[in-house]
């Protein structure tokens, strides 16, 4: 399995696990990054952070910190 922060552009994965603690983990969840969810990686910025995400329907900006604890395959 690999985290979210290491996925391509283009690529569509699903999500196996989310880690994290307390306020992250239930932020991330309440974002609709669930176990079993598909998420697909449209873009990521010129940097590198944020990376922008399309999960169920709707697009999606993450932090490289919080994306790090969602585990993907």
């Amino acid at each position: 399995m690999n985290n979210l922060k290491d996925t391509p552009c283009g690529t569509t994965v699903t999500v196996r696990k989310v880690g994290g603690e307390g306020a992250t983990r239930r932020r991330i969840m309440d974002m609709g990054i669930t176990r079993g969810a598909e998420v697909f990686v449209r873009k990521v910025a010129p940097l590198g952070d944020p990376i922008e995400v399309t999960v169920r329907g709707y697009e999606l900006s993450l932090r490289k910190a919080d994306a790090v604890y969602i585990l993907v395959e």
